[in-house]
């Protein structure tokens, strides 16, 4: 086959992947944050070259839902630090972990920009997040002493609209059968067609309808306190109001 031939055979082949799944929708769940740790005041036990005037260890992550792995469908993440650091953009590539980890004093938003699979044809995206390194939230004076470590979580969702024929056969192939397949496993060849079950599970997991149900309820309990509170207020105002029309018809 001659060199022009070879071409256009991948060309075709090229154009065929790409082509999109009409009236499909993927989405993949997965979760962003940052966890920090208060260092050790004695500088033996820091981390080698910490300056002196960091207080925090801190990582910065992007992971699946319950540690599943995403890495079928996330090729490369980049996370852009604060500029103060060296290389403050830091690109982390599949198979490794999506996570940087560093020192610092200071709290700062994150840029995370997530890059897919080359025949996905789907463009990068881009989110953020902001380092936490104090402890927040009602608890935060408790877990404070307990010296618990500080976590910012948030729970995402990336879809993929009409995706690309080839793209959309790596998000409906579990991961694991693809793996063997490729290592040349008959078995696993003929399991590829098995699709995956984006679904949030109903009860198990972090990310669960149980949970989610629970979440609602106590931000439903927390509503009824803020209305209670302010219907109070209301009240004060509307006497507060009274006692000064009064004044003022005394000084009449």
């Amino acid at each position: 086959m001659n060199t022009r031939k070879k071409s256009g055979v991948a060309a075709a082949k090229r154009e065929k992947d790409l082509m999109r799944v009409q009236g499909k929708s993927v989405y993949r769940p997965f979760v962003y944050g940052s966890k920090a740790v208060l260092l050790p005041t004695d500088t033996s036990k820091r981390p080698p070259n910490t300056p002196p005037d960091h207080t925090h260890q801190w990582t910065v992550y992007v992971r699946g839902v319950d540690d599943a792995d995403i890495t079928h469908w996330l090729r490369k993440v980049q996370f852009k630090l604060h500029e103060t650091y060296a290389q403050s953009q830091r690109m982390k590539e599949a198979p490794d972990q999506f996570e940087v980890t560093e020192t610092g004093w200071g709290e700062f938003e994150i840029g995370i920009k997530l890059f897919f699979p080359p025949e996905s044809g789907e463009k990068s995206q881009s989110i953020y997040h902001q380092l936490k390194l104090h402890h927040f939230g009602e608890d935060k004076e408790a877990a404070k002493e307990r010296g618990d470590p500080v976590i910012s979580q948030l729970y995402e969702e990336v879809i993929f609209n009409e995706p690309a024929e080839a793209f959309y056969e790596i998000l409906t192939t579990d991961p694991a059968s693809n793996a063997r397949a490729k290592a040349g496993s008959k078995v696993a060849k003929a399991k590829q067609i098995r699709s995956r079950n984006a679904e949030i599970p109903e009860k198990e997991g972090s990310y669960s309808h149980a949970a989610e149900s629970l979440e609602i309820h106590k931000l439903k309990e927390a509503q009824k306190i803020v209305d209670s509170l302010i219907a109070e207020e209301k009240v004060k105002l509307t006497e507060k109001e009274k006692e000064l029309e009064d004044l003022k018809k005394l000084e009449t």
